[in-house]
Parts: structure tokens; sequence; C-alpha cells
């Protein structure tokens, strides 16, 4: 048995919020219809959080349902990472809002990457897991996009929804993730962005009568073509260095964005749709959570077994990406 320390997946658990928003609900608010909004992202409906809820409670509830998969109780958890651009506050950090409504100790940070920001997260937890500095990890995606949203821009605001998801990782003689690739290019950063809100741009009267605290997407075009081909070309990477080829891959996950864009990333890898998951039907683009929710009903539907090679790939603001590449060791869904 070999004595270097791997980080593999214990379970993973996800939440979406009660309230069900269609498509027809936008059709009072600006320019759209459910065929324009489905025929160019493939989503019909998606999840909003009722009044009071927040971005914190919704990762709770999606740590618990993980943990109660695993066995575990919520003391043995070590290290807390929170992927999410909607935090409870600026300060603290949504994981620790986390922490304290779990009552444990652990450490506790959040990493922001946008829609990246599980890829980056679940490379970072499992860096402390073999670094020594960690043995139970929950990496956890989680977002309330819903009150960042312009609800008079129609090329966003059909988008986004919100939820949850959470991924245990723990210590083990055997490998689980097998690797990571991220990337950026900063280059870009203003063609998908929230303009106010930060040490740039402080909050005033004025930007929040301009909406400059909801996300802005001014070359759409420019981001999907992007993300098709850094979500693409960063699985190829991680692949050759893995030494693995698509045809390995058992299930792709992408970042549930557009199915436009899924279908897109499956097919110039060779991946068929029949090993690709897209979810965003009933859900919509949920940011950093689109990953671990996606993750969570497909391992909950059977799609994902023991021993499956799994194939996690994102792209988000920045620009940022990333890819992770997991031998499943979750166990069978209850």
């Amino acid at each position: 048995m070999s004595s270097q320390r791997h980080a593999t997946v214990a379970s993973v658990g996800s939440v979406l919020p009660e309230r069900i928003i269609s498509n027809e609900w936008f059709e009072d608010l600006v320019d759209t219809s459910d065929e324009w909004i489905r025929e160019r992202t493939g989503i019909k409906e998606r999840r909003f959080v009722l009044d009071g809820q927040t971005t914190s409670d919704l990762a709770v509830q999606a740590t618990r349902r993980a943990l109660e998969a695993a066995g575990l109780a919520a003391g043995q958890i070590d290290l807390l990472v929170c992927a999410t651009l909607t935090g409870d506050t600026p300060i603290p950090s949504t994981a620790v809002w986390v922490q304290r409504k779990l009552e444990i100790a652990a450490p506790a940070f959040d990493v922001n990457a946008a829609c990246a920001g599980f890829s980056y997260a679940l490379s970072t937890g499992t860096a402390f897991i073999e670094s020594g500095q960690a043995e139970t990890v929950v990496v956890i995606g989680a977002e309330v996009l819903s009150r960042v949203m312009d609800f008079t821009d129609r090329t966003t605001c059909v988008l986004f929804g919100d939820g949850a998801g959470a991924l245990i990782l723990r210590r083990s003689h055997d490998p689980g993730v097998l690797g990571s690739v991220l990337g950026a290019d900063g280059r870009a950063a203003e063609i998908l962005i929230i303009p106010a809100g930060g040490s740039a741009n402080p909050p005033t009267h004025e930007t929040v009568d301009a909406n400059d605290h909801m996300i802005r997407m001014p070359r759409g075009r420019e981001v999907f073509k992007r993300a098709v081909v850094e979500m693409a070309g960063a699985c190829r990477q991680l692949l050759e260095k893995s030494g693995y080829a698509p045809d390995d891959v058992n299930v792709l996950i992408p970042h549930q964005a557009n199915a436009r864009i899924m279908i897109a990333v499956a097919e110039r890898l060779g991946i068929g749709l029949d090993r690709s998951v897209v979810d965003v039907e009933t859900v919509g683009n949920t940011s950093a959570a689109s990953i671990p929710i996606a993750l969570d009903r497909a391992w909950r539907a059977g799609r994902i077994r023991t021993g499956d090679l799994v194939l996690l790939t994102s792209f988000g603001a920045g620009l940022a990406w990333g890819a992770n590449l997991i031998r499943w060791t979750g166990p069978a869904p209850s």
C-alpha cells in the first residue's frame, strides 16, 4: 500500500430552493419568451431563494446532506472551502457563517473565481489533504444569484438560478482526485463583471440607481466562444498529463451554464452525450454551485458508479477556468 497521501471523494450533497421560476415569469419583465430562452440556453426553469434565505443557509443544507451520505458528523470536518460570488457578507466569509451554523471549529474561507469557483476550490481542498494540513475537507459551491441579477437585462437575468452543492474529501492511500488544471485571463475581465461594490467603484446612490451592482455581460458571444475553447482545452490538458484519453472518461460534467455550450464542449472532446451531464433545464446556471449540484444529481440518479473516471470542467468571469479529474470513490446512493 502506498504511503502517499491522496484526496478521495467520500460523498456529495446538494440543495435547490423551493421557489420555482419558470421562463414565463420573465415575459412581464423583459422582451423574451419561453421559446426564446429554451432555444438559446436549454433552460426551462430555475430556483430562487425565499425572502430571508442566504447563501450560507443553502451551503449548510448541502453540507448536511453530504455528511449524511458519507456517514460523518459535522465535528469531523477540519476545513471548509466555499466557492461563491454571492457571499452573505463582504466580511466575514460565507464559509465562516457555514462553520457557525454547523457549530464546528474548523478553519474556513471562501474562493471567488465566479462560475469557475468550484474547480479552484476543489483543487485547493485537495492540496490541503495532500500536503498533510487536513484529513476531511468540505468543498462547497453556493450561490444566491437572484440578488445580483438585473431584471431589465434579458441577456443575463434569464440565465441564473440559486442553489448549493457540497463535496466531502477525505485522506486516503488510494488515488481519488487525480489532478487539476486551472487557468485565467485578466485581459478579458470586463466581458463578464459586476462593475460596482468594490474598492474600484464603491457603493453610492448613483451606482445603485444604475444597477451597477448586478451582473453585466456586454459581449455574450465572446463569453460563449471562450467558454467552449477554454473548458475543452483544460480537459485535454488534464487528461494528457494524467495519462488518459477522452475515451477513458465515464462521465463529463461541465459547468451548467448553457446547454449549447456543454454540448459543444463534449463534441470537441469526442465524448458522447450519453457520457455527458447536461442538467440545466430545471436548475439554470448556478455559477460556482453548478458542478456539485449536477454531480450530486447524476450520482443519485445512478449515472456515477464506484471506479468511474469523472471529468469536471468550468468557466467563468475573470476570465477563469478549470478542470478536475476524479476516480469516483463515493458510496452507492441510498
